[in-house]
C-alpha cells in the first residue's frame, strides 16, 4: 500500500526529482541503473504503468488521492506519494501542475537499433531534433500514423525530457526507440544492411513529392527529418536513396518539423 506523506519542508532531498534536479542529472548517464524520467498526467502515467515502467514515487495535489490519483496509487505498490495543495506544488516544481500528478520512474535500459527495426516496415529518424516539443509531437504522429520505430542522434533531445513525454501523451513509451551511431554514412549503411531504403526529407528541387509512387511502393522505408531552421545536413541527403518534399503552396516555403512528420507519416505508411 502506497505510503501517503503531507510536503511540510520543500527542501527535503527526496523531492528533489520533481524539484532540483536537471533533466541531465534525471537521465544520470554515468549510472544509467540509477535514471529516472517524470511522466505528468493520469494519463500518461497509465500508460508507463501499462508497459511496464517502475514508478519510484508520486505527487499530486490533495484534491486527487480519492479521485484518478486513488486508481494509480492502487497500481503502483509501495511507493510514497507526496501531497500538497496546488500552490504548494506549484512553489516546489516551480511550474503549475496542471493536470495534478507526476509520477517519478526508472528509466529502461537502452535499446538497439536492430531490435527496434527487427520486423518493422517504417521508422523514422530524427536527426540532431532539440525542440522537447517537436519530438514529442513526432512521437505522436509516428504512433497514430503507423511509424513502427524511431531513431534519434546522439544530438537529438532525450525522449524521457519531461515536457517531450507530456507533449507526445505519452507514446514515446509506446513506440520503440534507440540512439543510432555512426550518423550519417554508417547509420544509413546499418539500415540499408538491414533493408530499409532512406528517404530524406528536404527542401531540394530535385526531390521527388511525398506523393511519389516509388517511396510507398518501398518493402521498408526509414523517414529522415531534420533539426528545426537547417534541416537535414548535406552529409545526410547525399548519402539516402532517396530526397523527398511536400509541395508547398501560397509562398510558404516549408513545414514545422513535426507537422512535416505528421504528413509524411501518413503519406508513406505501409499500405
Amino acid at each position: 500500500m502506497a505510503e501517503i506523506i503531507e510536503i511540510r519542508d520543500l527542501s527535503d532531498p527526496a523531492l528533489d526529482v520533481y524539484a532540483r534536479l536537471t533533466e541531465a542529472q534525471l537521465r544520470c548517464r554515468l549510472e544509467p541503473e540509477r535514471g529516472v524520467f517524470i511522466a505528468e498526467s493520469a494519463k500518461v502515467i497509465d500508460v508507463a504503468l501499462r508497459m511496464g515502467y517502475e514508478p519510484v514515487s508520486l505527487l499530486m495535489e490533495r484534491r486527487h488521492l480519492a479521485g484518478q490519483g486513488g486508481a494509480l496509487m492502487a497500481r503502483c505498490g509501495n511507493v510514497p506519494v507526496y501531497t500538497a495543495d496546488r500552490d504548494v506544488l506549484a512553489a516546489l516544481t516551480g511550474y503549475t501542475v496542471n493536470r495534478g500528478i507526476l509520477c517519478a520512474m526508472r528509466r529502461p535500459a537502452a535499446h538497439d537499433p536492430a531490435a527496434v527495426c527487427a520486423g518493422a516496415r517504417r521508422i523514422a529518424v530524427l536527426e540532431n531534433i532539440v525542440d522537447s516539443t517537436n519530438v514529442g509531437a513526432i512521437f505522436r504522429s509516428a504512433a497514430a500514423l503507423g511509424m513502427d520505430g524511431v531513431l534519434l542522434t546522439e544530438s537529438c533531445c532525450d525522449p524521457l525530457n519531461r515536457r517531450t513525454v507530456r507533449v507526445s501523451m505519452g507514446t514515446v513509451l509506446q513506440v520503440p526507440w534507440a540512439y543510432i551511431p555512426d550518423w550519417p554514412e554508417g547509420g544509413i549503411e546499418r539500415l540499408r544492411a538491414m533493408g530499409f531504403a532512406t528517404a530524406a526529407l528536404a527542401l531540394d528541387e530535385d526531390a521527388l513529392d511525398i506523393d511519389d509512387g516509388r517511396l510507398a511502393a518501398a518493402e521498408r522505408l526509414a523517414v529522415v527529418l531534420g533539426t528545426e531552421g537547417d534541416g537535414l545536413s548535406p552529409r545526410t541527403v547525399a548519402a539516402c536513396d532517396w530526397t523527398a518534399r511536400i509541395p508547398m503552396k501560397n509562398g510558404v516555403d516549408s513545414l514545422n518539423v513535426a507537422a512535416a512528420g505528421a504528413v509524411a507519416f501518413w503519406q508513406l505508411r505501409a499500405r
